[in-house]
């Protein structure tokens, strides 16, 4: 499979990259935390987005979507992480609809997907408890009871739950705490009777919440693929998601690169500009040559993801560690070469690490995954 994008995603490409530089640039993100928004996000933006069929690239065409693959999508998300835009895409055009695509029922898929191929509707995936992502240590309980069940637990870090209307919850039906066998997969509207949602701050100005789930029933019809089996099932929406988030990261680290390298061409010290000290020259040809191989990776990754799924696994683990790595780099070698307005919050650049920093926490850090790929190699 070539490395490059098609003509149909390069124009895709060029589309997202002029409007959100347009729509939703980093002056929005300031603008969204300097006001507190209570949404996180801009509504207007979103509902643009999805006009344009972004919200639907995952979507199948039989529910409403333009079923463009995970490419499209990673296009998409690289150049949102140009801008640090804010929105629950990740969430829920990709994460989401892979959960629904992939192992909803017919019912599930009749009623969820066509909403979020039009932007109506919002999804989070609730999976981790602890400090560390550790998607098998599953201590919310999911206790038969008549033809339903009934959750209790509580979920920590989760993107956008505060404005989905549905959360993708994982809970354990059987198995010790630390088992990948025995958890299931719910659908749960974030509405429903015993769930509380609260809001929580980050520090790269993005939607984060707790759920506590007391004594919230569901009936049989809320399981999502099969009973004590839902591992396989978490893991492909997981990877989906690292994959959108690796795109993400290769847009940031892209953008920190140029714009230090724009800076460092117009900067003047002791009367010459610093572009010409070969210092800098070098530490910036290194940081080109780390963001190259992480978008080819990425590509590779998002590449798996829509060719053979299933075996897309080690390559995802690869481009995830990969890309957290390059993008830290990219954005603490803009901040560095800016000197020290570089962490002023007059300067752009600085929004950058915070957003990144986070990005390569969120669904498995480097550590995490090169691990995983150790793993999967059999190491």
């Amino acid at each position: 499979m070539a490395m490059v994008l098609t003509e149909e995603e390069g124009m895709l490409k060029d589309a997202a990259k002029g409007f959100l530089s347009e729509s939703a640039p980093i002056a929005q993100l300031r603008k969204l935390r300097d006001e507190e928004n209570a949404d996180g996000f801009d509504r207007a933006t979103w509902a643009a987005m999805a006009e344009m069929g972004w919200t639907s690239v995952l979507v199948p065409e039989e529910h409403g979507g333009v079923a463009m693959g995970h490419v499209a999508a990673g296009v998409i998300a690289e150049q949102m992480g140009r801008t640090l835009t804010a929105s629950p895409y990740l969430s829920t055009a990709v994460m989401g609809a892979t959960a629904l695509s992939r192992f909803g029922s017919d019912a599930q898929k009749s009623e969820w997907l066509p909403r979020i191929a039009v932007g109506d509707a919002i999804t989070a995936v609730a999976v981790d408890e602890g400090r560390k992502h550790a998607p098998h240590h599953v201590t919310v309980k999911a206790e038969r009871e008549g033809n339903g069940f009934k959750l209790n637990g509580r979920k920590g870090f989760v993107a956008e739950g505060h404005v989905a209307d549905m959360l993708i919850v994982s809970a354990r039906t059987a198995g010790g705490e630390a088992e990948a066998d025995g958890i299931t997969l719910f659908l749960v509207p974030r509405e429903a009777a015993g769930v509380d949602v609260a809001r929580t701050d980050s520090i790269d100005c993005r939607n984060f919440a707790s759920v506590t789930l007391d004594n919230v029933e569901v009936t049989a019809d809320a399981v999502l693929g099969e009973v004590d089996a839902g591992h396989g099932a978490l893991e492909a929406v997981l990877n989906s998601g690292r994959a959108g988030l690796a795109a993400e990261m290769s847009g940031s680290a892209q953008q920190c690169l140029e714009t230090t390298v724009d800076y460092l061409k117009e900067r003047k010290q002791f009367g010459q500009i610093i572009g010409t000290f070969q210092g800098l020259q070098h530490r910036a040809a290194h940081l080109y040559s780390e963001v190259e191989l992480g978008k080819s990776i990425v590509l590779k990754a998002l590449q798996t993801l829509d060719a053979a799924p299933e075996h897309a696994a080690m390559i995802v683990a690869a481009a995830k560690a990969k890309m957290g790595r390059v993008a830290q780099l990219s954005a603490q070698e803009a901040i560095q070469m800016h000197g020290g307005i570089g962490m002023t919050d007059e300067y752009d650049i600085g929004f950058f690490i915070k957003r990144v920093r986070v990005s390569e926490a969120l669904f498995g850090d480097a550590n995490y995954h090169a691990d995983a790929f150790a793993r999967l190699r059999k190491f």
